[in-house]
């Protein structure tokens, strides 16, 4: 019988998209077991790949336009138009392709000062294109702006005391005064907007967006209660002005806030994200078919059971008795949480001392390699039939 593996990974930040990364796992896999049968669903969780994912789920099309980056540097980025029988023209796009993480050069990783102007312009241009209906992708974000840049290049104005435009940053918003809608695209209220994001993450308080990512960003402690108290002012007047509560509501602190500035500005519904990549991908069917599963992360910690790939492909898996194995390049504190979320067993690819810049460099070899000796040592296992042997009488027991 031929064995049978799912392999459903995450993208690696900064390194490897969901794809790269599954074809990756999969060659490794086939250096072990030639003919094992292999099946690649790409979980690309909102962060970058979303689109080119989706993109190649329904037979659809990217397009690439010129948007504002992070750091207000021009950059290249992507939306897709779906293809498939569908209602409405669809447009999907990453936020990360216009503000992700990558885009920040490492000596401008100020969560004070970046923007996510760009989200807002690749709507525009997805609009401009076609499309009425719009899904965006929460993930990998590089900013922590609360979406503030995105709603004032679709037309919010966002005033000081003064009457002034705020200029860019998740700083300026401690100086916001009033929210003016009416400059909003009118395109925009006559297009549904939909947001794939991680439920589990809320704009402000101790589990706010700024304390858990922040430091992610370049945040150090002071930058860190500087964005708390400024996302709580951009609260404030929003409940004020638009009489929407972000504060903590599910899904408002996806990419830095952008959640909360897509929900109660634009109009935009807040989804799991793992609920949206499952209309497109009929994981439950795929993991129904398989022996094994392999999936894979950047960091496997506490935040994996809060809404993370892994987590929630060992969810499905679990259901099912399917057992789960994650690749993952960092061990982080709490792992403990994601063997209880469901998770099988978890191998780091790095099998020596390596810088984050070496890492990410070999990114590709380390995964190939780990999930040969993965399954090699699957193999020895199934050799070994401990449980089917009987015990050697005339071998002493072990102490």
């Amino acid at each position: 019988m031929r064995l049978r593996i799912l392999v459903a990974p995450s993208g690696f930040k900064e390194s490897l998209g969901a794809d790269e990364v599954a074809h990756y796992i999969a060659t490794g896999v086939r250096r072990a077991v030639p003919d094992a049968y292999i099946r690649k669903a790409p979980m690309a969780d909102g962060g970058e790949g979303f689109a080119a994912a989706l993109a190649g789920a329904t037979g659809g099309r990217l397009h690439t336009v010129t948007v504002t980056g992070p750091v207000g540097q021009p950059v290249n980025a992507a939306f897709a138009m779906l293809g498939g029988e569908r209602d409405e023209p669809t447009a999907v796009f990453e936020m990360a392709a216009a503000a992700g993480l990558r885009l920040v050069p490492r000596d401008q990783r100020d969560p004070l000062a970046t923007t996510t102007r760009g989200v807002g312009e690749l709507m525009l241009a997805a609009l401009d294109h076609g499309a009425r209906r719009v899904l965006v992708g929460c993930g990998d974000s590089g900013t922590n702006d609360g979406g503030a840049g995105m709603a004032q290049a679709v037309g919010v104005r966002l005033l000081d005391e003064h009457g002034a435009d705020l200029g860019p940053g998740g700083a300026a918003l401690d100086q916001l005064a009033s929210v003016d809608l009416s400059g909003l695209d009118p395109r925009i209220k006559d297009s549904p907007i939909e947001v794939a994001c991680n439920w589990t993450n809320v704009l402000t308080g101790p589990h706010g967006v700024a304390r858990v990512y922040g430091p992610q960003k370049g945040a150090d402690e002071a930058t860190v209660a500087r964005l708390e108290s400024a996302l709580q002012r951009y609260a404030e007047v929003i409940e004020r002005d638009v009489g929407v509560d972000v504060r903590t509501a599910p899904g408002t602190g996806a990419s830095g806030g952008l959640g909360a500035g897509l929900s109660a500005l634009v109009g935009a519904r807040l989804r799991p994200r793992f609920e949206v990549i499952t209309e497109y991908l009929d994981l439950d069917a795929l993991i129904a078919r398989s022996h094994l599963v392999i999936t894979a992360e950047g960091s496997i910690d506490r935040q994996t059971p809060r809404g993370k790939v892994p987590a929630e492909v060992a969810r499905l898996a679990s259901d099912r008795d399917i057992p789960v194995i994650a690749l993952t390049g960092t061990v982080g504190q709490g792992v403990r949480d994601a063997l209880d979320a469901g998770l099988d067993a978890y191998i780091s690819i790095l099998d020596r001392p390596a810088t984050l810049d070496e890492a990410l460099r070999d990114a590709a070899d380390l995964l190939v390699t780990t999930a040969e000796q993965t399954v090699r040592m699957l193999l020895v296992g199934r050799r070994l039939a401990w449980a089917e042997t009987p015990p050697d009488p005339a071998v002493p027991p072990a102490l």
